[in-house]
């Protein structure tokens, strides 16, 4: 017994150095999609929403080329209105994870919307009620009991998706006390933040990060021009818009906004004549660039993509154009998203559009 206590103690030595080592690996990520519509918006339960994204729909988008999947979750799907947690939906989040790590991906676990707040609504009590705001804090530590399990080089938090605050010192305090509470208990866990107002670029250069804090991955989103992007878009200002659209260069010109009817140039005369190319693209991104430079962190755009209807020569173009900025100034992406019949790669019934896989997987 006496000649095993060397060898255990040795194996117990060599086990905890390769669990630090696991542990305190760097969260990177380059290229993936948005698995969206599943535990985020979406109104579907039960058999259907556990079989509208497959272990088979993991495998597909690691064989697409992606090194890693955004996921979004929404607090009514996988907590009830007391906080206890719906236990099917877990599964599906943690077999989203399984999945994704067998077939050597990452996954960015998003919590999209909360009761408290929505990107679009009028009313977000999370920034004046103090106990909606602790309640933020507490979905955090509940998902860190689940999700601590996973390597932190395979697994990193999304705080919020698109924090709309009037005042951006409300959701840079958020963001204050939200990594306080995680890095209580999980240190080294990377935590992604984006910046007010939609995540837009525009509002990087207010947005606030805790010193110090190297685990941590700036976040933007993309979706300019929106006359592109948000085409006849049912949910925008631009619902009711099936005009011309270009990209590159005029997205509208004055002959064609003249023919239009009156209820489509009512919709569209912001748009005449401006001009949108690659190079407009890339001035648009230098607030977040400069805050990533600023503060020594990678930077990462979590969420680019067009609705369905605008011409398919101009959307891949969009797309190619997207695709070389993110290589050339080394920014990881997610595009939105995965299987939708709006943005998506793969239509709702499966069917592939190859083209765009090809541009946004960079093969």
């Amino acid at each position: 017994m006496k000649n095993l206590i060397p060898i255990i103690s040795l194996f117990f030595l060599f086990s905890c150095q390769t669990n630090t080592n696991k542990n305190t690996e760097k969260f990177e990520v380059k290229r993936g999609t948005n698995v969206a519509h599943w535990l985020s918006q979406s109104g579907k339960r039960g058999v259907e929403r556990e079989n509208f994204i497959t272990k088979q729909d993991i495998q597909n988008i690691a064989e697409m080329g992606f090194d890693h999947v955004r996921l979004p979750i929404d607090e009514e799907q996988m907590w009830d209105e007391n906080g206890n947690r719906h236990d099917d939906a877990f599964k599906i989040m943690t077999n989203c994870i399984d999945w994704s790590i067998e077939n050597s991906m990452r996954v960015i676990v998003d919590l999209h919307i909360l009761r408290s707040h929505h990107f679009n609504a009028d009313v977000k009590p999370l920034w004046t009620d103090p106990a909606e705001q602790e309640k933020f804090y507490d979905l955090w530590r509940n998902l860190s009991k689940t999700l601590i399990k996973y390597p932190n080089s395979s697994v990193a938090y999304e705080l919020m998706n698109e924090a709309v605050a009037d005042d951006p010192e409300l959701w840079n305090n958020l963001v204050a006390n939200a990594v306080k509470a995680i890095r209580e208990i999980e240190p080294e866990r990377t935590i992604v933040i984006g910046s007010n107002k939609w995540q837009q670029v525009q509002t990087f250069d207010v947005l606030k990060i805790p010193e110090n804090d190297k685990n941590i991955l700036l976040s933007f989103h993309f979706y300019e021009p929106f006359l592109l992007t948000h085409y006849n878009a049912g949910w925008t200002n631009l619902k009711g818009y099936t005009g011309p659209v270009h990209y590159p260069g005029a997205i509208l010109t004055q002959e064609e906004f003249d023919k239009l009817p009156k209820e489509m140039q009512d919709i569209s005369k912001r748009w005449v004549n401006k001009e949108f190319n690659k190079k407009w693209i890339l001035e648009q991104w230098q607030k977040p660039i400069e805050k990533a430079k600023e503060l020594g962190l990678p930077l990462y755009c979590g969420e680019f993509g067009i609705n369905a209807g605008p011409p398919a020569e101009d959307v891949l173009n969009w797309y190619t154009d997207m695709i070389k900025l993110f290589e050339e100034t080394g920014i990881g992406y997610a595009n939105w998203n995965y299987k939708s019949d709006n943005f998506g790669l793969v239509n709702s019934d499966g069917k592939r559009n190859e083209e765009l896989i090809g541009i946004v997987s960079a093969k």
